[in-house]
């Protein structure tokens, strides 16, 4: 047996699962727990911070059982997590003010809009590279600052502090209350909405602007970090001691692991959401399209362009837990292809409002063209085309911005195991979609971050020679039926656009009109 691995811990909106890899890259354990999604009203999502730390250590202790591994044989670890969940704790007990807000959380949504009403927008964009929306982790912390009663006080005394789940995770691995080490990397960093993109430092006066004393964030290190940012307490699920020192956002995570170092590289992820990432290098490229510009690191800081879609394959969890249709996701790849087409049947999962790259926090799911011809199946075959549409609206934004014209696109994330679904991604891209022999690219992306930090891989070369093609999907739509699709989609769309703000409006002249 090796003497040597390297290992990541992947938290994702909907679990967490822990990985070993051997210096091919190639897995050799892992192990994955799911964790509840909590829904107390429409529009807000939360997690338990404490059940995702308990996860985490249970799929840590089953990977090492699994594999017969030990802590001695671990080269090192990286953390890789969904992005922008918001986490405020006691760091003295570790005791939690409130259930983490997930990045799907719309409860912001009077905070982002007072601050579009001042015209903010182009200063935090000209700061951060990102716009004014729910969706990032400014807005959340003010939002628990003014709403939790006696927070503001606890964060300016010291007790109280920020972090994203990487924060949390890591902090509690390194010991919590006893010298738990308290670090976040830029990849994290650049969603917080806190992060001045050119100087890669937290800015005063964005703090200024959300009301969020500075000693609440955490500490600012690279993604890749030789210094190490601690090592697991031999108390906590390694039982030994292992450098900790990786720690990438999930979709920076997924672009390292799919190898994509150079400028002009861009890889997609199918997981809750769907994001699409280019790497612009060592320019900031801000968007006229809708995209977001956001770090890409990898030790020496680089940047991206990046195309955020807010529900992908939560879209067909949907379909599973609220309307009961499907039994598992796997099935979906039979359901769609047992029927030519969507039936003339579009739905736009707004759920939570539209990211790239439309940014409209008032938008809500919608189901259109719906006939007494509609069957389930053509229903979950509109489900599965919403994740390709949505993928290429961000995909022309990209070539917009960047001037580049991407032949190919390199995907990753769990629903890549579905052919139909990528088979009709090429077919309404018009493009090749290619799919690496290693799916779970943002584990192996942390893990990869974190063994260069203490040499396990030498160099970005080696981990090139890693990489491996699984299949390449080519189109074979011809190009009417692809424009036909599209421009139905975009008709959808408009419909999903400002509903739940314009419902309020009617309600409101409604109310005035009967009394």
């Amino acid at each position: 047996m090796p003497t040597s691995y390297a290992s990541a811990i992947d938290q994702g909106t909907t679990g967490t699962r822990f990985m070993i890899f051997d210096h091919a890259g190639r897995v050799v354990v892992s192990h994955y727990e799911e964790h509840a999604q909590i829904y107390p009203q429409p529009g807000w999502v939360e997690h338990d911070a404490r059940e995702i730390w308990e996860k985490t250590r249970v799929t840590i202790g089953a990977a090492l059982a699994k594999g017969s591994v030990s802590a001695s044989q671990l080269a090192s670890i990286g953390i890789t997590n969904q992005r922008e969940t918001t986490v405020v704790w006691n760091p003295q007990t570790g005791e939690l003010y409130h259930n983490a807000i997930v990045w799907q959380d719309t409860r912001t949504q009077t905070i982002c809009q007072r601050l579009i009403d001042d015209g903010k927008g182009d200063f935090i964009r000209a700061k951060t590279g990102l716009p004014i929306a729910t969706y990032f982790s400014g807005p959340k912390i003010q939002w628990l600052l003014e709403n939790v009663p006696g927070l503001r006080e606890k964060a300016e005394r010291g007790e109280a502090v920020f972090g994203n789940i990487d924060t949390w995770v890591i902090w509690n691995l390194t010991g919590g209350p006893r010298g738990g080490v308290r670090i976040t990397d830029y990849t994290n960093a650049s969603r917080t909405m806190l992060l001045n993109l050119r100087t890669l430092d937290w800015d005063d006066e964005l703090f200024d602007l959300f009301g969020i004393p500075r000693a609440m964030l955490p500490q600012l290190r690279p993604s890749s970090d030789r210094n190490l940012y601690g090592h697991t307490d031999p108390a906590g699920p390694f039982g030994g001691r292992v450098p900790i020192c990786g720690d990438l956002g999930d979709q920076q995570a997924a672009l390292f692991g799919q190898v994509g170092f150079e400028a002009g590289e861009a890889k997609n992820t199918y997981g809750t959401g769907c994001f699409m990432l280019l790497n612009t290098g060592k320019e900031i490229v801000p968007s006229k399209s809708g995209l977001l510009t956001t770090v890409a690191s990898n030790g020496d800081v680089c940047f991206a362009l990046e195309g955020s879609i807010a529900i992908a394959g939560a879209a067909v969890q949907w379909l599973r837990d609220n309307l009961k249709l499907i039994q598992n996701a796997a099935e979906t790849e039979e359901i769609a292809q047992s029927v030519e087409d969507a039936g003339g049947v579009y739905f736009v999962p707004a759920f939570n409002g539209l990211f790239a790259p439309h940014w409209d926090m008032y938008a809500r799911g919608t189901l259109v063209g719906l006939t007494r011809y509609t069957t389930r199946a053509h229903i979950v075959r509109a489900t599965l085309e919403a994740i390709c549409y949505q993928t290429r609206e961000v995909l022309e934004a990209m070539q917009h911005d960047s001037g580049v014209s991407l032949k190919s696109l390199k995907v990753d994330g769990g629903a890549v195991k579905n052919n139909f679904l990528m088979q009709l991604q090429a077919d309404i891209l018009g493009a090749q979609v290619v799919r690496p022999i290693v799916n779970e690219t943002t584990a192996l992306g942390a893990a990869y971050a974190a063994g260069l930090a203490v040499g396990f891989w030498k160099s970005l070369e080696e981990l090139k020679q890693n990489w491996g093609v699984d299949r390449i999907f080519e189109p074979q739509w011809d190009a009417e039926r692809r424009e036909e699709g599209y421009r139905g989609w975009k008709r959808a769309v408009e419909r999903a656009k400002g509903w739940r703000h314009e419902s309020v409006i009617r309600t409101f002249y409604a109310l005035r009109m009967r009394f």
